[in-house]
């Protein structure tokens, strides 16, 4: 009797061709203007903090800054833009591509009080940089405690 070695990553792998088979044929990608197939993109995107804010960082390479738009609404940053494809038209002959373009989305939802004017962008070397200033921490007040009748007060502090 053969031992055959049960290997997990290879199992994973079967599904996720599989589940990229199916999605693939029942959301089909339509065509672009030149034949070249066109397609929603995610790009990669960063996100960390210092002191003062959160700092979010996405790779848009080939995309012009006049194709990006950084958008607020009810605490909810969108990022979208699109990146158009510079193949040209071949008629004769093939050619691959394997570059994605087409429009993309990437949304994030900001802590509460985030100040919309305290938002920055910046666009450098296909790298689009979003600084976003922290809320301000609201801080406990102290609350003037009377006992009884008498004018005396206690000091205490609000939670």
């Amino acid at each position: 009797m053969a031992v055959i070695r049960w290997e997990p990553a290879r199992e994973l792998q079967a599904i996720q061709q599989e589940m990229n088979r199916l999605f693939g044929s029942a959301y089909p990608q339509g065509n672009g203007a030149n034949g070249a197939t066109a397609s929603r993109w995610i790009p990669p995107m960063d996100v960390a903090e210092d002191e003062e804010h959160f700092v979010l960082r996405a790779d848009l390479p080939g995309v012009e800054e006049t194709n990006v738009n950084v958008e607020l609404e009810d605490n909810v940053l969108t990022i979208s833009g699109e990146r158009k494809s510079d193949t040209e038209e071949r008629r004769d002959g093939y050619h691959r591509i394997e570059r994605a373009y087409g429009t993309f989305s990437r949304s994030l939802t900001l802590p509460e009080g985030i100040d919309p004017e305290a938002i920055g962008a910046s666009f450098s070397k296909g790298v689009l940089e979003v600084r976003i200033a922290k809320p301000e921490q609201r801080k406990p007040r102290k609350v003037a405690i009377s006992v009884g009748d008498s004018h005396s007060v206690i000091e205490g502090s609000a939670s």
